[in-house]
């Protein structure tokens, strides 16, 4: 009894020991796999320098975006695609008894194209959705590189979200910053292929009390 149960005992030892190291060689196996199929991390957005400004004029935004543009995102721009980025920026008041009370949002849309022809680089904003029958009512910029339309993309300038009526002065007020590409305005085949995507997945959030003193 004794040579069996010290059998058994090493028997079920050395499965285990099996199971762990075939484990392990399954992880080391297909971990490069994994990167490969993953890619190069191009990094996470983030939202810098937000400052929000209240005077007599209004409520004033201003920001800096920092994020890459990915490989498959500049490659469909210099195949003619345009991708389109938004800006929202919503104001609540806290509440302890309930979800915090949305008091305005506003938006910000910006389209970035390629021309092939005078290999120049546009970018339309406007307060709404761009389409082909709006891009003549939206703001135009054109820029020699790619690089100076991103750094123009990426920065936010006093953009004013609302009158200065339009919200009391409530030490309860903050504001939340979102800044993202919209693949929802993509065609429809490469809204498909951008799913799950995370080359895709440019987007970055920040928050910021609302001062209820004006500036003076």
């Amino acid at each position: 009894m004794t040579m069996t149960a010290s059998i058994s005992h090493c028997w079920k030892s050395a499965r285990l020991e099996f199971v762990a190291w075939l484990a392990c060689a399954c992880l080391f196996g297909l971990l490069p796999q994994i990167v490969r199929a993953a890619g190069p991390e191009s990094g996470p957005a983030e939202i810098s320098q937000l400052q929000v400004e209240r005077n007599a004029d209004g409520v004033f935004v201003s920001a800096s975006v920092r994020f890459e543009l990915p490989a498959q995102v500049e490659d469909a721009l210099l195949k003619g695609v345009a991708m389109f980025f938004v800006v929202e920026a919503d104001v609540y008041r806290d509440r302890w008894y309930w979800y915090d009370k949305k008091l305005l949002s506003a938006e910000r849309h910006m389209r970035l194209a390629y021309q092939p022809l005078t290999r120049r680089w546009r970018l339309n904003i406007a307060s709404g959705a761009i389409t082909n029958s709006s891009l003549g009512l939206s703001l135009n910029q054109s820029f020699d590189s790619l690089a100076d339309a991103l750094a123009a993309l990426r920065r936010v300038s006093r953009w004013k979200i609302a009158e200065a009526a339009e919200l009391e002065a409530d030490p309860k007020n903050s504001i939340d910053l979102r800044f993202k590409l919209d693949i929802s305005q993509l065609p429809r085949p490469f809204q498909i292929g951008a799913l799950g995507q995370a080359d895709w997945n440019i987007s970055a959030t920040a928050s910021q009390r609302l001062s209820p003193e004006a500036a003076k």
